[in-house]
């Protein structure tokens, strides 16, 4: 955001530094400014529209274009189809481990029908100790299955944060290839036109607030002492070749530091050698323009 400066030579106009109560002559001469905000492309592309059009009133957090993101999408179609195949690459342990189940319950009738035969002394101890430890095995073999399963499961997964952040990235960069306005105001300059190519930082557009707008003026050290921060005062514009239109404004800004009298600036009284800059606030009711000249007169209810 910067405030635009108008660049021709009227810029600092004859100041008169005279008292503000001596015929009605202005105390701070100088012309009128306005912040403005230049809007960049964020993106690379085609610009496939661009509704902005110079003079154009406009309102903040409007969509006015769209940067070609082709590109992006089929960046993040790829990423898509790599999630999705991850997914196929999922182990599930569930089949093998249900084979060894089965042959954990069939082992467990025979330990059980060989545990009544021991009972009936039709049995040794060795061909029971036999299917405990075939029940044991299994049950390692099951927990090894389930506990394999899942370290496979677990580095598979890990490549997918990457590619889900990559995916963000991507639906940010295609957000930003939506431009969008950022402040209400007016469309002072269109930098570039639909169809044309662009690149990141490429300037669009600039707009501008103008319906308050800062006259940026000149006054001598001794008048500055009869104006302060907050201070009402009267804004003059030229109207026709010999009369004025008056504004009400408001002193938003003073120097505190002198400037050497610009060249440009002469007046029928003594040269003045140093100056004050100040900045004085004013509802724009339309007639205001960014480099139009304006003259200041502090205390106005003081006059006669």
């Amino acid at each position: 955001m910067k405030l635009l400066k108008p660049h021709l030579p009227f810029v600092l106009m004859a100041l008169s530094l005279v008292s503000c109560n001596d015929n009605g002559k202005a105390d701070a001469y100088g012309s009128f400014e306005a912040t403005s905000v230049t809007v960049s492309a964020k993106g690379s592309g085609e610009l496939l529209s661009f509704d902005v059009e110079e003079g154009q009133q406009i309102d903040a957090s409007r969509i006015v274009g769209l940067i070609n993101t082709t590109q992006l999408h089929l960046e993040k179609v790829k990423l898509r189809a790599q999630l999705n195949a991850l997914d196929l690459k999922l182990q599930e342990a569930a089949p093998e481990v249900a084979v060894l189940l089965e042959d954990r319950n069939n082992l467990i009738r025979e330990r059980d029908r060989t545990k009544r035969l021991f009972a009936e002394k039709a049995a040794t101890q060795q061909q029971l100790d036999d299917y405990n430890g075939r029940l044991d095995l299994i049950d390692q073999r099951i927990k090894t299955t389930q506990r394999n399963v899942s370290l496979a499961n677990r580095a598979i997964l890990s490549e997918r944060e990457p590619l889900e952040a990559q995916i963000a990235l991507i639906d940010h960069q295609i957000s930003d290839h939506t431009i969008v306005n950022p402040i209400a105001g007016t469309i002072l300059t269109k930098f570039a036109e639909e169809h044309e190519l662009v690149n990141q930082g490429t300037p669009l557009f600039k707009v501008a607030d103008l319906n308050q707008i800062k006259l940026k003026a000149y006054t001598s050290a001794t008048l500055l002492q009869n104006v302060g921060l907050g201070d009402e005062v009267k804004v003059r514009i030229d109207q026709g070749e010999d009369d004025y239109q008056e504004l009400k404004g408001t002193v938003s800004w003073i120097s505190d530091e002198a400037e050497f009298t610009p060249k440009t600036i002469e007046t029928k009284e003594e040269r003045v050698n140093l100056v004050y800059g100040i900045e004085v606030t004013v509802s724009n009711n339309g007639a205001l323009k960014i480099g139009m000249p304006g003259e200041v007169i502090f205390n106005p209810n003081s006059e006669e």
